[in-house]
């Protein structure tokens, strides 16, 4: 049990609270809810995609910093990038990394059907390439990581020298599902404990890790 002064301000998560918290956000548009079902119908693969609440944290999140230039690494069904064009300033553009025709396909059908499919824009290509080849200028107002674990790092790397002063990055999965905070961690969840320190350390940035779905870093560039 932790000493922790704090532990006692945490409050269980039961389906019953979860329930009564995605409540309290805004409910999907009919776009999201087909994009969810069919998302669920792909089986295993569909845990890739980010829940609804978080979704609306991100079009929050794109508001609140005024975000005209996003990027996001890693696709999947397009839930995540079609809640961060929803939140983005007139004249703004989401450029989303991803390596799967197959499950962007999906996600460009419901991009055009939210009719927001010209505020965003796919590269089909490695994310380091695709990140290494972006210019110095403008630059970005918020970025979504949600790809491969191992490559959080070097994502990171690449980005946070293109992110404006007050922009911020966000990192998705870095509980990985609870196995990131055990020191025994590995495969994946090693390859997040690790982020999750040079995170902490990186004095380009100011973050928080918050216990929202598998967890999200939110950080704020210097």
């Amino acid at each position: 049990m932790s000493s922790h002064p704090d532990r006692i301000k945490s409050v269980p998560l039961t389906p019953d609270l979860y329930d009564y918290i995605v409540a309290q956000a805004e409910p999907p548009t009919p776009v999201q809810r087909e994009l969810i079902t069919r998302t669920r119908a792909l089986g295993g693969p569909a845990g890739m995609q980010v829940p609804h609440e978080q979704g609306v944290l991100l079009t929050l999140l794109a508001r609140l910093t005024d975000a005209r230039r996003i990027v996001e690494v890693g696709t999947f069904t397009g839930y995540s990038t079609l809640a961060l064009a929803a939140g983005l300033a007139p004249g703004g553009h989401v450029l989303t990394c991803d390596i799967s025709t197959d499950w962007t396909a999906i996600a460009q059908e419901a991009w055009k059907k939210a009719g927001l499919q010209d505020r965003i824009e796919l590269r089909i290509a490695p994310a380091l390439d695709t990140l290494g080849s972006l210019p110095a200028k403008p630059l970005i107002d918020l970025v979504f990581l949600d790809a491969d674990k191992p490559g959080y790092r070097a994502y990171w790397d690449e980005l946070v020298p293109r992110v404006r002063p007050g922009g911020l990055l966000l990192a998705d999965n870095v509980l990985y599902g609870g196995a990131a905070a055990s020191a025994d961690a590995e495969g994946n969840a090693l390859a997040i404990r690790e982020f999750n320190a040079y995170v902490r350390a990186d004095d380009r940035v100011e973050s928080l890790l918050l216990p929202i779905a598998d967890g999200l870093t939110i950080a704020r560039k210097r």
